[in-house]
């Protein structure tokens, strides 16, 4: 392999995700991030600090935080796929659904991949229920494995974990 000094690896981009990373994790006990970890409503003044947070990081300019908005369909949806989700916030909107259940263990292990995916990814889209690693549990699929009402109600909890990284009032 031959190295070239002075030349940079990766794109500007990967780049800049690289850096806001870095960021958020060095600020693990401002407010604004730890509602974003642990699935809490996002308030305007939440994303105003998460903003200011890239901006006064010197991690990007302008430009870079309102692509990620675009890209990421928001703010704190973006800061969501860098921090991901505490382990408890992933796992507490399936508790009620878990609760009193008669589930097999093949289900369980199911949601339980679920929460393992919200953790390290902070959202996820129902879509990727159709995917590795879901369809190595569940090799016909989601609704091959759960009842109809069972499959809307997991997509349901998977869109109010999305919603709670959206700003209140963009939520339908």
């Amino acid at each position: 392999m031959v190295e070239l000094s002075g030349a940079k690896v990766g794109t500007e981009w990967e780049r800049f995700i690289a850096k806001a990373r870095a960021c958020f994790s060095g600020h693990d006990n401002n407010l604004a991030v730890q509602r974003v970890r642990r699935n809490r409503q996002l308030t305007t003044a939440d994303l105003a600090e998460l903003e200011g947070l890239l901006a006064d990081s010197g991690a990007c300019a302008l430009e870079d935080i309102e692509r990620a908005r675009q890209e990421a369909h928001g703010l704190g949806l973006f800061v969501r796929s860098l921090v991901g989700l505490d382990r408890e916030a992933a796992t507490e909107p399936f508790s009620g659904f878990l609760a009193g259940s008669t589930f097999t263990s093949t289900e369980i292990n199911f949601i339980q991949l679920i929460v393992e995916d919200l953790t390290a990814n902070g959202v996820m889209d129902p879509s990727r229920l159709f995917e590795a690693p879901f369809t190595d549990v569940a090799p016909a699929g989601p609704l091959a494995l759960f009842a109809d009402h069972h499959f809307d109600n997991i997509t349901m909890i998977l869109d109010q974990v999305r919603s709670h990284a959206e700003l209140a009032e963009s939520v339908a």
